[in-house]
């Protein structure tokens, strides 16, 4: 028999980057990928061998067509992608080199899936037999009707008795563009989670208020506040990541339960190809250890360690295999012959 799939839900989205490092003023050309933090965290698992269904709503046209191939081709169910005349949401990046930063500019606002109804997407048949939802912040950020999708979506996980991992996904850009209360939307929304994926700064957002000590210290601090907070939450996971150029990082990752956490070491991650969708990654490494119910250290390292493999991956989505996750060394390697 199958194991139960784990339900992804947010917007499939297209990426356009002007190639080789280029400013947007200097690009007579852009790469497109597709992506979106919900569907990147899909495209992983599925590539990790576990079964996942995507819920969402893409435009019904050739660029609707070309998203959910994405996504089917990553090894997903795509049958509950709905359709809708209209847009495919957009959002532009300059790819940072040396000391500068990456850009992205969104251009998401009245997208297919940012204007749907709720009815319009069965997410009942999505969730019936699932193993978890999973999504996050930036659906509720992209306005009042995202907020409704995504309370649509956690209602229907609720009545199915299907558990909730909400990733923060915190995205300053999207909440400014209308006139939102991000802290009030998002603790309506995790009130309903088991799984939070967010650090100690998601935290402060989440309760009004700041956390003092430094290092794991403070982000103790800080989970046994939103386990206090939210009854449902039984798991808070999130990396730490220090620049130190835009090509060579360190990273760390934690997972906090009520009772137990585990904080892994520094790993460096040189020779940086992609940076967009590792924070996917990190979810999906982490879910994928937790559906094998492994112990937090278990969970933090899987989810470290998929995180590493993705920077090397170009793209928004993380194909590495499981043979990929299991062999993972921070130091790199010879070529395997």
């Amino acid at each position: 028999m199958m194991a139960a799939p784990v339900v992804c839900f947010g917007e499939l989205l297209f990426r356009l980057t002007p190639p080789g490092h280029q400013l947007m003023v200097q690009a007579d050309s852009l790469e497109l990928a597709v992506g979106g933090a919900e569907a990147n965290v899909a495209a992983a698992l599925a590539a990790l061998g576990n079964p996942v269904r995507f819920a969402g709503l893409v435009s019904d046209n050739a660029l609707g067509d070309r998203a959910i191939a994405a996504l089917r081709s990553a090894g997903a169910d795509t049958g509950f992608v709905a359709r809708a005349p209209g847009r495919m949401g957009l959002y532009f990046m300059e790819d940072g080199a040396g000391t500068r930063p990456s850009a992205i500019t969104y251009d998401r606002a009245g997208s297919a899936f940012a204007e749907a109804c709720p009815e319009a997407i069965d997410l009942v048949g999505a969730l019936t037999g699932a193993r978890l939802l999973h999504c996050g912040g930036i659906t509720p950020a992209l306005g009042p009707k995202g907020v409704a999708l995504a309370r649509a979506a956690q209602d229907a996980a609720k009545a199915a008795g299907v558990p909730i991992c909400f990733d923060g996904n915190y995205r300053s850009q999207l909440w400014a563009a209308w006139d939102s209360n991000p802290g009030m939307v998002l603790r309506d929304l995790v009130k309903d989670a088991t799984i939070l994926i967010g650090n100690h700064r998601d935290i402060s957002l989440l309760l009004g208020r700041a956390f003092s000590g430094d290092g794991s210290d403070r982000r103790r601090e800080a989970a046994e506040a939103a386990f206090a907070a939210f009854p449902k939450l039984q798991l808070i996971a999130s990396t730490a990541r220090h620049l130190v150029t835009s090509d060579h990082h360190r990273i760390t990752a934690r997972v906090d339960s009520r009772d137990a956490a585990h904080q892994t070491a520094e790993i460096d991650v040189t020779g940086i190809v992609e940076r967009i969708g590792t924070g996917d990654a990190f979810a999906a490494g982490l879910l994928h250890r937790w559906l094998e119910g492994a112990s937090v250290q278990t969970m933090a390292e899987g989810g470290l360690a998929l995180t590493a493999l993705k920077h090397s991956l170009p793209g928004d989505m993380c194909l590495a295999s499981r043979a990929m996750l299991e062999s993972f060394d921070a130091d790199g390697g010879d070529v395997r012959r």
